[in-house]
């Protein structure tokens, strides 16, 4: 039901963030949930947390 993070590109996982904060991303049900975090974090935050899922392996 939830989208993986691990092993996404930071890169990527960051334009997601954005999107979401700047409210120009759509989705599933859980969009406003992801609006209402992303436009919590500032870029630091973003670029933190992209670097961190980035880093991670899946299975």
């Amino acid at each position: 039901m939830y989208p993986e993070l691990v092993g996404r590109y930071a890169e990527y996982l960051a334009l997601q963030l954005r999107l979401f904060k700047a409210d120009r991303r759509g989705g599933t049900g859980y969009t406003p949930v992801m609006r209402e975090i992303a436009g919590r974090l500032e870029e630091d935050d973003i670029r933190d947390l992209s670097a961190y899922y980035g880093s991670l392996r899946g299975q």
